[in-house]
């Protein structure tokens, strides 16, 4: 099988990097403003959560709402593909819990 072929390689090249399952993780609890994802990852540049959710974007995972006003406010939430990968995102973290990968949850 060719590297392209793989199904799961595609899937991760959309939701794979540093920071992508992070912000996932945030939006799986609702709609976040950039100024709480920053809140909610302060180990990550500004520049670098722009860019990843810029990616997201455009492979339609994640949707960028910006309101209109004399402060520009913007929202990020998952779109209808991105809402499918609900399932496959809490399977993983109910796998991470049941063989402790994860602490504090």
């Amino acid at each position: 099988m060719r590297l392209e072929e793989c199904p799961i390689r595609a899937a991760l090249d959309v939701i794979s990097g540093k920071w992508k399952p992070v912000i996932l993780y945030h939006l799986m609890k609702g709609k976040k403003r950039f100024s709480e994802l920053q809140k909610l990852m302060p180990d990550t540049a500004q520049k670098i959560l722009t860019q990843q959710l810029r990616e997201l974007e455009q492979d339609g995972v994640v949707v960028r709402r910006v309101f209109p006003g004399g402060r520009p406010r913007v929202e990020y939430s998952f779109s209808a593909k991105g809402e499918s990968l609900l399932p496959v995102l809490w399977e993983l973290c109910k796998w991470a819990k049941a063989n402790r990968l994860v602490t504090g949850t």
